[in-house]
């Protein structure tokens, strides 16, 4: 525009020149061809301004992209700045929304990828999230935290994973299990703690023996019992064998046992009674008559009082065994021993722990030495140093070397494998990490068990930048939700309540004895001899009775060849066969039963 205003020259003076400047006309004739959005009118009095039309929209975004448009009027700008609605009662409930950034990574059950939940992600911190967001008047997206871990510095004092990108503002907010630790405030902003302290806890096989009821079967192995079922069927074979064929035997000798109460015939099935009765309180009965059959008998009381004996005693110790405790109850015990190996995640914050527990007594280590090497020490100073032993324990440097000497799991899920599979509490893997990984890997198997005290405890808490407004807020949420339990009924939905829990059946209490889930199957066998000595019996009574069927038969096939008058006789039989038969009964019995007569 300065080619249509003019002005005179300074002439060096101190008087102001006056010139003749005429803006309004020179506002009038360039309005035109200003480069503006739209025609700029001058009015009068200072009065100007652009003179355009524009449409009103409200456009909802959803991950950084529009989703929906729709039109609710038209603006006028202008001198008449007139604003047209088409849709009053829509402007009226429009409101813009917060919309945060949330960074977070996967450690169940705090988070884990779930495609059935709106925010792709599902666990305690997306429940306490969706309730913050309502306290609060917010939103939230979800993405996944940079190699999907919290992050940690390097010896260049690099961070990585989810504190990088809340430092590089990539995220407003960082959700999940983060542990507040002095470096990471260094360079983010914690809020109030979310979750108690936790620590590093240890994970074993469990050591606790599944209940069964036919433990007294497995006091002891397969091959013992095969052999005792050998010998006892050996035994009563040497019994019969001696007493068939011995010549001072019963049944070989009666005359010289003739004045003797008690006799008895050791026939197969006599044998096997003597054998099976001579194992219990009640005793076997009569001995056999003969020295080598005795001798036999003898024999084999002494085995059986052996092996009685010996069941009893580990019967005892195999039923209490579940009951001791576990070995291993502390990081030393198990930097004591050599049989279990042990090691944390490659990489995780456990491992990180234990590397610089070991640096930091090698620094004291150096400390120590130059200390008792220092020149400038006098005689007394020196003294005091002088002793023969370090002063400083060396623990963790041993454990990271038994760590580093064991190889490190990479995954988590490595790490729970490996402890799976070991034999034993006392024999196998150990795996030391993070305190809630270790209860929920103890929640979805019977076979694992956490041990040991928490060691270097820290709280959990979320994350956000430094200086972040955002962070008295989140506060104040946090504590509401703390004051009305609602944080408490979270743990349990996702510990107690978690559908993944398994139903382990729980430890016996060595007060209350044994139960019936280790015992019960001793009233098993009880009903299963009852079942099988009931149908022995209707055995019996349908074989006697066919029997006498047959012989009643029998006789009426002879009768009917005889001169007996026809139909008189055959009374006449059947009632002396009765008559017979009820009268001759017991010893017809006994002789089957036991030939050497009842005793």
């Amino acid at each position: 525009m300065t080619d249509f205003i003019t002005c005179d020259d300074y002439d060096g003076s101190n008087t102001p020149q006056r010139t003749n400047l005429d803006l309004e006309s020179a506002l009038k004739k360039g309005t035109s061809e200003l480069p503006t959005y739209g025609p700029f009118i001058y009015i009068s009095n200072g009065k100007s301004g652009m003179q355009f039309s524009m449409e009103l929209s409200i456009v909802s975004f959803r991950a950084a992209r529009p989703t929906t448009t729709e039109t609710v009027g038209t603006w006028d700008a202008g001198f008449n700045n007139n604003l047209t609605l088409s849709n009053d009662a829509l402007m009226d409930k429009f409101t813009s929304a917060q919309i945060y950034r949330v960074v977070v990574f996967e450690q169940k059950p705090f988070l884990f990828k779930d495609s059935s939940h709106k925010k792709g992600f599902n666990g305690y911190c997306i429940d306490m999230m969706d309730k913050i967001a309502e306290e609060l008047g917010f939103e939230y997206e979800v993405f996944l935290a940079s190699d999907n871990m919290v992050g940690h510095m390097d010896d260049r004092g690099k961070w990585n994973g989810m504190v990088k990108d809340i430092m590089d503002k990539k995220a407003d907010i960082g959700l999940g299990s983060i542990s507040v630790m002095a470096e990471r405030e260094n360079v983010i902003d914690f809020t109030v703690p979310y979750y108690d302290l936790v620590g590093y806890m240890i994970l074993v096989k469990s050591s606790d023996i599944k209940p069964s009821l036919f433990k007294f079967l497995t006091v002891l192995e397969d091959e013992v019992w095969l052999c005792v079922l050998a010998a006892y069927f050996i035994t009563s074979f040497l019994l019969w064998i001696f007493d068939k064929y011995s010549p001072y035997s019963y049944q070989n000798n009666k005359e010289k046992y003739i004045d003797d109460e008690e006799k008895r015939i050791f026939n197969l099935k006599e044998s096997l009674w003597f054998c099976m009765t001579s194992l219990t309180p009640q005793g076997g009965g009569e001995a056999p008559k003969n020295l080598s059959g005795r001798l036999v008998a003898a024999t084999w009381w002494l085995f059986g009082f052996i092996i009685i004996a010996s069941y009893t005693a580990n019967l005892a110790a195999f039923l209490t065994v579940s009951r001791l405790e576990t070995p291993i109850e502390s990081l030393d015990d198990l930097s004591k021993q050599f049989k279990v190996k042990y090691a944390p995640v490659n990489g995780s914050f456990t491992m990180i722990y234990f590397q610089r527990m070991a640096g930091i007594e090698a620094k004291f280590y150096e400390i120590w030495k130059d200390m008792s090497l220092n020149d400038s020490l006098s005689e007394v100073e020196r003294s005091k140093l002088a002793v023969w032993d370090y002063p400083v324990s060396d623990r963790f440097t041993k454990i990271w070397q038994s760590m580093q000497d064991v190889g490190l799991p990479t995954t988590l899920e490595e790490a729970v494998r490996k402890v799976s599979v070991s034999k034993s509490a006392t024999d196998g893997f150990a795996f030391v990490g993070d305190s809630t990984d270790i209860k929920y890997a103890e929640l979805l198997s019977c076979d694992l068990k956490a041990v040991g005290e928490e060691f270097s405890k820290k709280p959990y808490a979320l994350a956000v930048q430094q200086g972040s407004p955002l962070k008295e807020r989140l506060n104040t949420a946090i504590l509401e939700l703390t004051n009305i339990r609602f944080l408490e009924e979270l743990r349990q939905k996702w510990w107690d309540d978690n559908p993944e829990k398994m139903n382990c059946p729980k430890p016996e209490d060595p007060s209350e004895g044994i139960s019936m889930h280790n015992i019960g199957g001793v009233f098993i066998v009880i009903l299963v001899g009852i079942g099988m000595a009931c149908v022995i019996l209707s055995i019996e009574y349908w074989f006697y009775k066919h029997e006498r069927e047959s012989k009643v038969l029998r006789v009426r096939g002879t009768s009917s060849t005889s001169n007996n008058p026809r139909g008189t006789g055959d009374r006449d039989i059947i009632k002396n066969i009765n008559l017979k038969e009820s009268m001759n009964l017991p010893s017809v019995m006994s002789n089957r039963m036991y030939p050497g007569g009842f005793h």
